[in-house]
């Protein structure tokens, strides 16, 4: 069940209430009768794994240095055939 925060516009008048999600928003200050105000805050994400920090997947380069082509790749040789002698 989400925690939301609430002031009111005439007492500022401070408070923090477990609401369903279904839950119409609160609309009256239960202190002086005012409006209230829905207030937001930054929401506390993490983010596990790889790929998320700036240092993953990267190479030594800067990233602020302009992207050259790479060259194109030559295929390894295949590895030479050995003549097979018959078991005696």
């Amino acid at each position: 069940m989400p925690t939301y925060s609430y002031r009111c516009t005439e007492c500022d008048n401070a408070f923090d209430i477990h609401q369903e999600f279904t839950d119409s928003t609160l609309t009256e200050c239960p202190v002086c009768g005012g409006k209230l105000r829905k207030v937001f805050s930054a929401v506390g994400v993490t983010f596990n794994g790889s790929g998320f920090y700036r240092n993953d997947s990267r190479s030594t380069k800067s990233s602020s240095s302009p992207a050259t082509p790479s060259a194109p790749s030559t295929p390894a040789p295949a590895p030479a055939a050995t003549p097979s002698t018959p078991a005696a």
